[in-house]
């Protein structure tokens, strides 16, 4: 497989994300495994069970070789690391074998895939609304969402203007990301999660509004510096990734000087809790 002719499309089921591929030139998607054995398990070792799966159905004569390839995905530690992955079509077979009350809601999922990335090449709206409508199904207000999809596009201008001062890979992009944060926040993106206690889920999601728009300036900043000063490669790009992070640090300081309060907050979206977290609590 070309991961140079796919994108990175996560999605949603039951607040669930899995790791998804689009393949423009096969046109179709190719799926996490190990993320879709998680939702149809709940299985606390999904890449052990997923192991143990694929050696059975390779003696009953499924051919998982040719149905399953590799791709690099974004891990829950930030890092790149090859994943099975296989086809809307491999996972319906793969499904067949996973008792699960969660295996028809998922089938029907499944088939909505490849019809809504059609309608989306035709109509490139539709991405936007199915994400519209995803916040407004998680009860984020109107307001919060338009100022969450004008991130979206800042953020790429943001890549944009990186790229153009040689500035390509994903990990820089992650670098200069937490340079930004690192000044105006006191932590780095992943500091950041842990401190408000999410592990897949968006950060920007997670924020508050003062949040978001220091977030925005910080960004912003950057790249109008970016813009002026024309930096070339990554050390360069550092530098003003953290001049654009200290003046979203000064905006912060002037707000909770007149608000006598951290505008940084542990608050999230989460509607649930991790079981794990339950556990701790209750063994105090």
């Amino acid at each position: 497989m070309n991961q140079d002719k796919m994108h990175l499309i996560n999605k949603i089921f039951n607040n669930e994300t899995i790791r998804t591929i689009w393949d423009k030139e096969d046109e179709k998607y190719y799926i996490s495994v190990v993320d879709m054995i998680n939702i149809l398990t709940g299985s606390n070792r999904p890449r052990k069970y997923w192991s143990d799966l694929k050696n059975n159905l390779k003696n009953e004569g499924f051919e998982v070789s040719e149905k399953i390839g590799q791709l690099k995905l974004k891990s829950q530690d930030g890092k790149y690391r090859l994943t099975d992955v296989v086809d809307i079509e491999g996972m319906f077979r793969i499904i067949e074998s996973v008792p699960s009350k969660n295996a028809e809601p998922i089938k029907q999922w499944l088939a909505r895939l490849g019809k809504e990335r059609i309608d989306e090449v035709f109509d490139p709206s539709l991405t936007v609304q199915r994400a519209i409508d995803t916040y407004r199904a998680k009860g984020y207000d109107e307001d919060w969402i338009i100022k969450r999809i004008k991130g979206i596009q800042d953020r790429k201008k943001l890549t944009d203007t990186w790229k153009k001062g040689g500035v390509t890979e994903e990990v820089e992009f992650a670098i200069l990301t937490n340079d930004i944060y690192k000044e105006w926040s006191g932590m780095t993106a992943k500091e950041y999660k842990q401190y408000k206690g999410l592990r897949k889920e968006s950060l920007r999601d997670n924020m508050s509004e003062l949040e978001v728009a220091l977030a925005d300036i910080g960004e912003l900043t950057t790249r109008k510096l970016v813009e002026k000063h024309n930096p070339i490669g990554l050390e360069e790009n550092r530098k003003i990734a953290q001049e654009g992070g200290q003046v979203a640090s000064n905006t912060r300081k002037d707000i909770e000087a007149r608000l006598g309060e951290s505008v940084v907050t542990k608050d999230n979206a989460l509607s649930y809790q991790y079981m794990d977290e339950i556990n701790q609590i209750e063994n105090k």
